[in-house]
């Protein structure tokens, strides 16, 4: 989870905290939370300047919006995920759109793919979760050519996803010894993972726009496995004290007033160009 720092000493097991993780990701149905996210993969297609024909990596896909988004543009695009329900999710919408589009399961840290075998690389909330970050950043910039590009969007540690992070990890422990994901938000981390390559970075938000708090915390205790497991790990005091901090969160960042929920989500959106 977010509150996540790395322990001095021996290295953390990240075969075992993949495994859990990538439990934790099946869990609900993450494709519900997803498709709300669309416009995100647009915005990041149209930063990157995708050029027809161009072959384009979606690392850590989920149910495949910035893969969509790339596909409607007219590339070459490849789709991956390490949790195979999702990837089946995105190929039921790119067929609905009749989109073509190569899906194939793949660890984010371990891509089967050779050198160079890119243009481009994009991801939108995603590679920001694996538990080995130096590793995710540098199979990243591996697989994509010289002078190609990797795009990203990654939540930040102090915007609403970052602080609901926060909450989860104070009621439910993260994995020992790994870095935090919402580093990935942050611009000097960022220059650390992509060291020797040309980053740019620009703040954007996402706005998410439920009924009300509750609405929201009934779509995302069911379907976003984070917080589906999070619950599930607790008894049932732990389970109200959880959604009562939840809803404070939700509640003091909501500016629909009393009608509907609408809370801004802030992300960074980052372009690093490949030496």
């Amino acid at each position: 989870m977010m509150t996540g720092v790395q322990n001095k000493g021996s290295a953390p097991d990240y075969a075992a905290i993949k495994q859990r993780q990538q439990a934790t990701w099946a869990a609900g149905d993450y494709a519900v939370i997803g498709t709300t996210l669309q416009i995100v993969g647009e915005r990041l297609c149209e930063a990157i300047d995708l050029r027809p024909g161009e072959r384009v990596l979606d690392v850590a896909a989920g149910n495949g919006n910035a893969t969509l988004a790339a596909a409607r543009r007219f590339v070459d695009v490849t789709s991956t995920d390490y949790v195979g329900a999702l990837l089946a999710r995105g190929k039921e919408r790119a067929d609905a759109d009749r989109l073509p589009v190569t899906f194939q399961q793949a660890d984010a840290e371990a891509l089967p793919f050779a050198d160079g075998r890119f243009d481009v690389a994009v991801s939108t909330f995603g590679v920001m979760f694996a538990p080995d970050q130096d590793k995710a950043a540098q199979e990243l910039t591996r697989v994509v050519r010289g002078g190609g590009r990797i795009g990203l969007a990654n939540w930040t540690p102090d915007g609403f996803i970052g602080q609901l992070f926060g909450i989860v990890g104070s009621h439910v422990a993260p994995p020992a010894g790994v870095r935090s994901p919402g580093l990935w938000g942050t611009e000097p981390r960022l220059g650390e993972l992509f060291a020797g390559h040309r980053v740019t970075a620009t703040k954007q938000v996402f706005m998410f726009r439920y009924k009300s708090p509750a609405h929201w915390l009934e779509i995302f205790r069911s379907y976003y496995g984070p917080v589906n497991r999070a619950f599930a790990a607790l008894d049932a005091a732990g389970q109200a004290a959880l959604e009562a901090d939840i809803t404070e969160l939700l509640c003091r960042m909501n500016r629909g007033g009393g009608e509907s929920l609408l809370v801004p989500g802030d992300y960074l959106e980052v372009i690093v160009t490949r030496r």
